[in-house]
């Protein structure tokens, strides 16, 4: 017997729906911001995953439509979600990353940047990129939801704004990671 109903097709879709909000609440606790700069590690866990718990949505039921309506039911669940976080800002900042500040007028947050893993380095680096040569020309860099650090640099009369993509360091596996 079925674990949440007799009826099948809604124990798929009830089981999928649980699914869905499990691995929500497990990314965010994780705190992946960079989930747009997979490497081959992250790929490998997504598919794993996605292997561990395709059981636990259809049970029993392996046939094409238990799994379509599986995958509709996520799609579904995701479309709603954003619907409802976008209307409350409530359940959008539990949800959702914030942007960070990381520099303001010259001063380096090195608070900020040593609870996000981003390394002095980084931070000049991305400078470079933005074609500024001094913190005292930062204005404010940020490092944006989507895992980017934009850059308003200049002076009052001559700001300029520029975005770097973060690239996170991995630790390698030998070949495995590009």
């Amino acid at each position: 017997m079925s674990f949440f109903l007799a009826n099948p097709y809604l124990d798929v879709a009830l089981r999928s729906l649980a699914v869905y909000l499990f691995m929500l609440i497990a990314i965010r606790l994780t705190g992946k911001k960079e989930l747009s700069q997979l490497n081959t590690t992250d790929v490998v866990l997504i598919l794993l995953i996605s292997n561990a718990v395709q059981n636990a949505m259809v049970g029993t039921n392996t046939s094409l439509s238990g799994g379509l309506l599986a995958a509709g039911v996520l799609f579904l669940a995701n479309y709603l979600l954003k619907k409802v976080m976008f209307k409350n800002k409530k359940l959008r900042n539990i949800i959702s990353e914030h942007p960070e500040i990381l520099i303001h007028d010259g001063i380096v947050n090195t608070a900020i940047l040593d609870k996000l893993g981003i390394s002095h380095d980084e931070i000049k680096e991305a400078m470079r990129e933005h074609g500024v040569d001094k913190l005292t020309d930062v204005k404010l860099a940020m490092l944006e939801i989507d895992g980017n650090i934009s850059i308003i640099s200049g002076d009052a009369q001559n700001l300029q704004q520029t975005q770097h993509k973060r690239r996170k360091i991995h630790k390698t596996l030998g070949s495995l990671n590009s």
